[in-house]
């Protein structure tokens, strides 16, 4: 049974894809000019082996592109979802001592969350743990925002986040939320382990039930003259500080 396919776009969005042997890329629309300025950044790997491509005008994309009004540099590619492991079957697999995941609770921007992703993957964090029935995974401006990083990151999809959040804690794993009330930063804390990186949507935060359900409760300390940072810039931030705290013991 053939599966369902959609859209990716923007150069590093579908270079990744193209990369990933994981990924299945059933054809390429772009531009000439992109497939010049592709082989000649590439000219060592042979990106369109068993892949077949087409021509598009600039126009004819921007009208595939649609309502989304994605710039996506002349490179268009239709794919099928990646076969990922589950949660669970992460969890038992895996034998690293630190484990860093984030969950997401209500984060539904397609831009935040690519943005998101990529912040994940350039700081080594291990997994995302979202929400299946709000996760937009054909958003173009999902895999635009997150810049190929898509292609290296394990996302979990799961049914509930408080059940998962549950079952992780039976792991060993500390749950640390993310909330604008909280009076402790961050920084202070030592990341050293398996740990699980709570944030909820920028407009709501995190409900009270899966507040319950963390260990710890952390803010991103600032001056006052701002309230909060958009929630991808405060994930960027708290995957710094992580990466670079395990990183250097």
């Amino acid at each position: 049974m053939k599966k369902t396919t959609f859209f990716i776009v923007g150069k590093h969005a579908v270079l990744e894809a193209l990369k990933n042997p994981s990924r299945k890329v059933e054809r390429v629309l772009l531009t000439e000019d992109a497939l010049k300025k592709l082989n000649r950044e590439n000219q060592s790997q042979n990106l369109f082996k068993n892949i077949s491509y087409f021509y598009k005008s600039r126009r004819e994309l921007d009208n595939l592109c649609g309502r989304d009004e994605t710039a996506h540099q002349g490179l268009v590619a239709e794919v099928e979802q990646i076969e990922e492991i589950t949660l669970k079957e992460f969890i038992i697999s895996n034998k690293k001592k630190n484990v860093n995941l984030i969950a997401l609770e209500d984060v539904t921007d397609p831009r935040n969350i690519g943005s998101i992703i990529r912040s994940a993957v350039a700081f080594n964090i291990d997994g995302i743990v979202v929400k299946e029935r709000s996760f937009p995974f054909k958003s173009k401006l999902l895999y635009k925002s997150a810049s190929g990083g898509t292609e290296h990151i394990k996302i979990f999809k799961v049914s509930n986040i408080n059940t998962s959040l549950k079952f992780l804690k039976t792991k060993d794993f500390w749950v640390s939320a993310f909330d604008i009330s909280a009076s402790k930063d961050f920084t202070s804390n030592n990341w050293n382990g398996k740990n699980v990186l709570l944030f909820g949507s920028e407009g709501f935060g995190l409900k009270s039930k899966t507040l319950l359900n963390s260990d710890f409760k952390f803010k991103v300390k600032m001056n006052t003259n701002i309230e909060s940072l958009n929630i991808s810039n405060t994930v960027s931030v708290v995957c710094h500080h992580i990466f670079n705290s395990i990183k250097s013991k």
